[in-house]
């Protein structure tokens, strides 16, 4: 759970601290502006909440793993993806958005540290502990705390440990493990194709460079 704590509230932190004229920025996500990308994490945070009282009593269909499905790069044409934008412009003052995430962020926080993480719960169709439903969402916040600080030099980054266990799943998602030489950082951004490896990252990463980029839904 420590994981899942660490990295939400270092990514609430990093928006917090975000400057207004900032949130119209562009993000790591492809048609994304910072405003937008927040917008998300309050839906996020919500789906934290939701997940984590609905109990479901059949037996776990996914880990923290198998949660994540490889699927094809988002076209734009997803009504949620298309009501994003929509979304974060109507809240026009940044300060709006930053208290709605902090509100319903800091909610999903509290609810994960007092879950049972035996606890089995049910979202998209799936049944999971609540411990691996949280494990899973260190990927999510470590990838879209990346996507903030995209364009954001002096923003801090993900925490350390969240960036290894991002690493750790983003590995066993792929079924194969990326160069020693590349950082977590790295590793991440070019796993998912939020960058582009480099002729020498290319010839290192062998014959799963071919299976890139891994993008997760």
């Amino acid at each position: 759970m420590e994981p899942f704590s660490r990295s939400w509230a270092a990514l609430r932190k990093a928006v917090a601290g975000l400057r207004d004229e900032e949130f119209g920025r562009p993000s790591g996500c492809a048609g994304w502006l910072v405003r937008d990308l927040v917008c998300h994490l309050v839906i996020d945070a919500q789906d934290v909440l939701i997940t984590l009282v609905t109990p479901a009593a059949e037996e776990p269909t996914r880990d923290a793993v198998t949660y994540w499905e490889i699927v094809e790069a988002p076209t734009g044409d997803d009504p949620l993806d298309a009501l994003i934008p929509r979304l974060a412009a109507a809240y026009q003052d940044p300060a709006l958005l930053k208290f709605h995430l902090d509100d319903v962020g800091s909610a999903a926080g509290r609810a994960a540290e007092l879950a049972d993480p035996a606890v089995r719960v049910g979202t998209r169709g799936e049944v999971l502990t609540a411990g691996d439903y949280l494990s899973a969402y260190v990927l999510e916040w470590t990838l879209h705390h990346l996507d903030l600080i995209a364009h954001l030099p002096d923003a801090a980054e993900p925490p350390p440990e969240g960036l290894a266990r991002s690493r750790e799943l983003l590995e066993e998602i792929a079924g194969a493990a990326f160069p020693p030489s590349f950082s977590d950082k790295d590793a991440l951004l070019i796993g998912t194709g939020r960058r582009a490896p480099g002729a020498a990252e290319r010839a290192a990463l062998g014959a799963l460079d071919a299976r890139l980029p891994l993008v997760l839904g």
